[in-house]
């Protein structure tokens, strides 16, 4: 995995979000013979007022703890939000070196109750994105919200998931960027280490995505997903983080269409609950 807690992840950062910013943006000539795409170590320099010598000390990770001032700089001239402004902040900030471990999530009694009692599709994931459990409807509207299975993961690499999903891509984008945020500047966790491992080696699209360093938290947002069952449904989708895990629920708005579809795979989902109880009761009659 590329985040090893020796690595030079601030350097690593600045270069990504120095190759999106356009000379454009900054009122700099972007020119015909300009060979790279965003700006230049020494453009950012000069416009964050520090020496070209020290911002290349700092991306080569010969310089790892910037002050504040120059943190500050650097984020207005990478034009970045508070949500990426603090992520590199936190990456500028000393860390102590750690053991990598493997945190144990657990879910509360309270969720679990929870999802049995909401009548919409919900599911508990990690920080990791590991669906720790999920109800009924969630399973319903896609066997990949089930336990054991993990989220970005099923995005990648499941072909389902490319018709399931109407905007595919964004949605990959929207998940990687969440998932760096979820894991902040702890490199510690060996599940993180294990998943990004796995996806890098397997996913052309994930290392890509992966190396563009998007910080965005994924919070409430509509999505547009494709059952085979119901058909195509335009479904809210709410984070909500209790204790060291999340809450996912998806529901639609009330009295519309899309919501009439939620009812009705959650009668398919019973149907299909019952005639499996049935077939279940005969063979052990039978046997």
């Amino acid at each position: 995995m590329e985040e090893r807690a020796d690595d030079n992840r601030l350097g690593r950062y600045l270069a990504a979000r120095r190759a999106v910013v356009t000379p454009e943006q900054v009122g700099l000539p972007s020119g015909p013979r300009r060979r790279v795409a965003g700006l230049r170590r020494e453009e950012v320099a000069l416009l964050a007022g520090i020496s070209a010598d020290y911002y290349l000390r700092l991306e080569r990770g010969r310089d790892r703890n910037p002050s504040q001032q120059v943190v500050e700089a650097l984020a207005r001239v990478l034009d970045l939000d508070d949500v990426e402004r603090e992520y590199l902040t936190d990456l500028a900030a000393p860390r102590p070196r750690r053991r990598r471990t493997r945190r144990t999530d657990r879910v509360p009694d309270r969720l679990r109750h929870l999802l049995a009692a909401v009548d919409v599709p919900a599911f508990v994931e990690s920080r990791t994105l590991d669906v720790l459990a999920a109800n009924a409807l969630a399973t319903a509207l896609s066997p990949r919200m089930a336990p054991g299975h993990n989220r970005l993961r099923s995005l990648l690499l499941d072909p389902e998931e490319r018709s399931f999903q109407q905007d595919w891509d964004r949605a990959v984008v929207d998940m990687v960027a969440a998932f760096r945020h979820t894991l902040g500047t702890d490199v510690d966790d060996a599940r993180a280490i294990e998943l990004v491992g796995e996806l890098s080696l397997v996913s052309a699209r994930f290392r890509g995505v992966w190396a563009r360093q998007d910080v965005r938290p994924l919070a409430g947002n509509t999505t547009v997903v494709r059952h085979p069952g119901v058909g195509t449904l335009r479904l809210h989708r709410d984070k909500l983080a209790v204790d060291d895990v999340v809450l996912v629920l998806y529901y639609a708005d009330e009295g519309s269409a899309d919501a009439e579809k939620l009812r009705l795979l959650g009668v398919l989902e019973r149907s299909d609950g019952d005639r499996a109880e049935r077939g279940a009761e005969r063979d052990t009659q039978a046997g």
